[in-house]
């Protein structure tokens, strides 16, 4: 499968709708996981292709792509699951469990990751298959008047650390 530009719009939205989808339970599993892994890489040929070589820099742009695009998604999740309830901001005040507002979620098999390798081997790889589920996370907190940072660390894939930071107002 390749994702190519369409009339009138571009994959990104394709992806972002399919994204959304998938996460409201939408969507079947197996058709994200092939799209999340396509857009990865049309992202990333995209930046290539421009520029022949990639750099640190480089890949540091086609992150950020993914990343954002993962926020809007997260943000219009928070939408839809909020839409029939008034406001989570109490009850957010009760999950905090550290008073530094630092969160640690460990998925010992994550879902974007079983499907390149088991141990190290493309271990320098991940990054860029965690930037839209940090954006995701990122943007529902945002939507629910929560800034952030939220960081992926793999030391052994398929196994993956969210380190989400609540930023103080």
């Amino acid at each position: 499968m390749n994702i190519e530009r369409h009339q009138g719009g571009s994959c990104r939205l394709v992806f972002t709708r399919v994204a959304y989808r998938y996460l409201t339970g939408m969507a079947d599993e197996s058709l994200f996981d092939f799209l999340h892994m396509e857009i990865v890489s049309h992202v990333y040929k995209e930046q290539q292709s421009s520029k022949g070589e990639m750099d640190n820099k480089d890949r540091a742009v086609c992150v950020s792509v993914l990343e954002s695009m993962g926020f809007r998604v997260g943000q219009g999740l928070i939408e839809r699951l909020t839409r029939d309830s008034p406001s989570f901001k109490d009850e957010l005040d009760v999950m905090k469990t550290n008073h530094q507002g630092t969160y640690v979620l460990q998925d010992n098999k994550f879902s974007l990751l079983t499907q390149l390798s088991n141990g190290k081997q493309y271990l320098d790889q991940a990054p860029k298959y965690l930037a839209f589920s940090c954006g995701v996370v990122r943007g529902a907190l945002s939507n629910l008047g929560l800034d952030s940072v939220v960081t992926a660390e793999v030391s052994v894939m398929p196994s993956c650390k969210f380190q989400v930071v609540i930023q103080k107002l």
